[in-house]
């Protein structure tokens, strides 16, 4: 019955994203939507970015484990991210009329910068999206019981999240993940009102996880560890901004005002419902305690298993379907817009350079193709990886906070910003990251902090040591206010 379930659940998923198909157009109905959606679809997308396998499996299971302080970049740091979009960024971003944010550095700096940012961030979501493939290969594994491997299920989930994305594009993941938002808040607050209950009231939850000293939040007055804890924040609160999936649902709002409103609404709902999975694991913890043991003490990632067992082997037929519709819900949601960001910016922004005179279908047609091959490569880099969904997750935004951040924010915010500049901080930016991450892993200083250090650095230097650029209309106040 439950497997049942689960292929109904993504029949019809697939079907409303090849209804969707039907809006697209050419390529800025593929990628961005025609720039219409309404707030509430906007807020939907927003919402569904980053909660996908890591929130439910991964960040829930790690709370368990370490505590608040554990998960201080997912949901702390990812949150502020999209806050810091919709105040900061959305209205630049809308007001300058871009495809995907390597366009951003191409007008901004020109050529060379739109490269090599484009292809950082491009890299950037093979851990990503990786990781919400291999979660989606753990749900099948887990609900046929070992008959799906794996690796099957791995390649099942990408063809599931492949066929619906490569006609509809950001339409289908707009619609698609309008159902799946609602699908996740039914879902996870019936679980939690279910095991609220079997694990004695959400009181007596609270109190034994702060008994427990599970909200111990700040790190302990160590270099090492106080630096530890800021590197990762800063990784995710800073290194998310300059994703293309999060530039997309940004800016498919249908005017500026319902993008910044989105961004800052999304993000914060975002940041309260995360914590839903957060108390089903520590619930569990409750519940079954001799079950959550061993995982927590077993090597390798089975941690992450803890939130699927319990629910399978305790709750009733109707509480699994609830559980695995919304977890199915929020991986589908987040990996087919983690597909196709990677390849608007790889097809815009690198191949469009080498084929200038693409028509608009060409460039449709390039991006469905590019689509196939993203989603094959991310496939078998997730059957090779061994790292758990947090570590993935975690481990993907040191690239793009080491080379592509401060360029931005420079771009909008700072008119003495030159392309020399640009240059100069993504180069230093990654050579620096590099060096410490293959020399000094284990030093005091994590190497992403490095390399941020060393990108503004060459930023401020490279541009004072050129000639200041001419005037040119500011980003943040390009265009009228719509």
């Amino acid at each position: 019955m439950l497997i049942a379930f689960v292929i109904l659940y993504l029949a019809v998923t697939i079907t409303i994203g090849l209804w969707a198909a039907k809006r697209v157009h050419g390529a800025r109905d593929y990628l961005l939507a025609g720039r219409s959606l309404p707030l509430y679809m906007n807020v939907a997308t927003v919402f569904a970015t980053w909660f996908g396998a890591e929130t439910v499996l991964a960040v829930s299971s790690t709370f368990v484990k370490e505590g608040m302080r554990g998960i201080v970049a997912d949901p702390f740091g990812f949150s502020l991210c999209l806050i810091l979009v919709g105040l900061l960024f959305a209205r630049a971003f809308y007001r300058m009329d871009l495809l995907t944010i390597g366009d951003f550095y191409r007008k901004r700096y020109g050529h060379a910068a739109e490269l090599i940012t484009s292809l950082c961030i491009t890299l950037s979501y093979l851990g990503w999206t990786s990781a919400q493939l291999i979660a989606l290969g753990l749900v099948f594994n887990a609900l046929t019981g070992g008959a799906i491997s794996l690796p099957m299920g791995i390649l099942l989930g990408a063809g599931c999240v492949l066929v619906y994305t490569l006609l509809g594009g950001m339409w289908s993941v707009a619609f698609t993940d309008l159902f799946q938002t609602v699908i996740i808040v039914i879902g996870m607050l019936y679980l939690a009102w279910l095991l609220a209950g079997m694990a004695g009231g959400a009181d007596a939850v609270v109190a034994h996880a702060l008994a427990a000293g599970k909200f111990e939040f700040w790190p302990k007055l160590e270099a090492r560890e106080a630096l530890a804890f800021l590197a990762a924040f800063l990784t995710a609160a800073l290194g998310g901004i300059p994703q293309q999936d999060v530039f997309q649902r940004v800016t498919s709002a249908r005017n500026e005002k319902t993008a910044v409103r989105g961004s800052i609404i999304g993000g914060s709902l975002y940041f309260i419902f995360a914590f839903v999975p957060i108390f089903l694991a520590y619930s569990a913890f409750l519940i079954d305690p001799q079950m959550v043991a061993p995982l927590l003490e077993a090597e390798g990632n089975r941690f992450q298993e803890i939130l699927p067992t319990l629910i399978l082997g305790q709750t009733p037929l109707f509480a699994q379907i609830m559980f695995f519709g919304a977890l199915l819900s929020a991986i589908l949601s987040t990996a087919s817009g983690a597909l196709l960001a990677p390849t608007a910016l790889f097809t815009e922004n690198v191949l469009k350079r080498l084929l200038p005179n693409m028509s608009d279908r060409q460039f449709l047609l390039t991006l469905r193709l590019v689509l196939v091959i993203f989603t094959f490569a991310i496939a078998a880099f997730a059957l090779a990886s061994e790292a758990s969904i947090y570590q993935m997750v975690q481990n993907t935004y040191k690239i793009t906070l080491v080379s592509c951040i401060v360029p931005l924010a420079a771009g909008i915010f700072w008119k003495r910003a030159t392309a020399q500049g640009a240059l100069f901080s993504i180069v230093l930016g990654l050579a620096s990251w590099i060096a410490m991450e293959l020399f000094a892993a284990d030093a005091v200083w994590p190497p992403q902090l490095v390399g941020l250090a060393f990108s503004i650095a060459g930023m401020v230097g490279g541009s004072y040591a050129s000639p200041a650029p001419h005037p040119h209309p500011h980003p943040a106040h390009q265009g009228r206010p719509q």
